[in-house]
């Protein structure tokens, strides 16, 4: 029988995109800067560090994600080291597989494998890769990192990737692999991978209507397909930010969005659109329009319906909401967008660590 997900602890991460903000930041000053989070969040209990990969744009500024997780493991002990996502159709699956395993050794079984097809058509292009294809080759490659670490020898042949019969060196440490999470919001992609009892990481632009539907989705098919969920988490991203009232958290939420130009990031660069038809993507028709119309979502409707935000007590009740809805994993995006001072940065996390997070402890 399925433990209560509700009554089950709080995991909290953050969310690192590596974002440029402008051109004046160098790269190894948005390197500097993140890593400097990423050690505060171990000095403050936080479970997790999830770091993002995204190629040709300022938006995420990290294209070789197991480097930059081999180098945080080496900067840390005890944090979880997430991916958030490998794009996996851009990859060899073998390579996936294998630097992922050297990358849990290394770190001593603290891995998080997140996974997702991606999305946007800039990356996609320069790669010269087929946006419809995503979906295929994100299924073909995932079982075949599955099967390098599962069986022994293992010989894959698939319309995408091929191997020979191949014995993995090294395995992960973890047993019998690291815990895999696949993003995932839209209905059928949820039943997809609930089916195959793949816990699911959900999407930060998705309203709390979508993500609850997407929880209590995954877990009824994963029940109904044979599997024991108790001990599986599911990992929900939300933009979050804590202020001392909810006045001053309104007022702050009003100043980054007059001061953010989110044309910048979301347009026809980071939507999935063809470029053959430049109509979207197949497989991707749950997307249509919503990067697009990035600029359209007003404060109110994020205040409501997307962030968490607000003073500790609403904070706490957003948190404890989407304990409710089947998540017991947040992933918290402090501001991977906002041109924020480091110290500013280091309160905004501190005050959350302090004031939320033991609620749920």
């Amino acid at each position: 029988m399925n433990a209560p997900v509700e009554h089950r602890p709080m995991k909290f991460s953050a969310f690192l995109l590596f974002h440029r903000p402008d051109q004046r930041n160098s790269i190894k000053e948005v390197y500097d800067y993140n890593l400097r989070v990423a050690d505060l969040l171990e000095e403050l209990g936080f479970d997790g560090v999830w770091v993002s990969e995204h190629h040709f744009r300022d938006y995420g500024t990290v294209p070789s994600i197991f480097t930059m997780l081999g180098y945080l493991a080496a900067r840390t002990e005890r944090l979880r080291l997430g991916t958030g996502v490998v794009v996996l159709p851009l990859h060899n699956p073998i390579h996936v597989a294998e630097q992922a395993a050297q990358l849990d050794l290394l770190s001593n079984g603290r891995l998080d494998l997140g996974l997702g097809r991606g999305y946007q058509s800039i990356e996609f292009d320069g790669f010269g890769m087929s946006l419809a294809e995503a979906r295929d080759r994100f299924d073909e490659g995932l079982e075949a990192i599955t099967g390098l670490w599962t069986k022994d020898p293992f010989k894959h042949e698939g319309q995408f990737y091929r191997s020979g019969e191949v014995s993995l060196t090294p395995k992960p440490l973890q047993n019998p692999h690291p815990p895999i999470y696949v993003a995932a919001v839209s209905p059928e992609t949820v039943e997809r991978y609930a089916r195959r009892g793949l816990p699911i990481l959900a999407d930060p632009a998705a309203p709390f209507k979508k993500i609850h539907n997407a929880a209590e989705t995954w877990h009824r098919i994963a029940a109904e397909s044979g599997f024991d969920t108790s001990d599986t988490d599911l990992v929900v991203s939300r933009s979050v930010w804590l202020a001392p009232t909810v006045e001053q958290a309104r007022k702050d939420q009003a100043a980054f969005e007059a001061s953010f130009d989110r044309s910048r990031i979301f347009n026809e660069k980071s939507a999935p659109i063809d470029s053959k038809t430049g109509e979207v993507a197949k497989g991707f028709e749950f997307w249509e329009g919503r990067y697009l119309k990035g600029g359209e979502v007003g404060n109110d409707f994020r205040w409501e319906q997307l962030e968490v935000i607000g003073d500790p007590k609403r904070v706490i009740g957003q948190v404890a909401m989407l304990q409710e809805f089947g998540f017991n994993h947040l992933m918290c995006d402090f501001g991977s967008t906002r041109h924020m001072p480091f110290d500013e940065m280091s309160k905004a996390i501190t005050f959350f660590a302090k004031e939320v997070i033991p609620a749920f402890r």
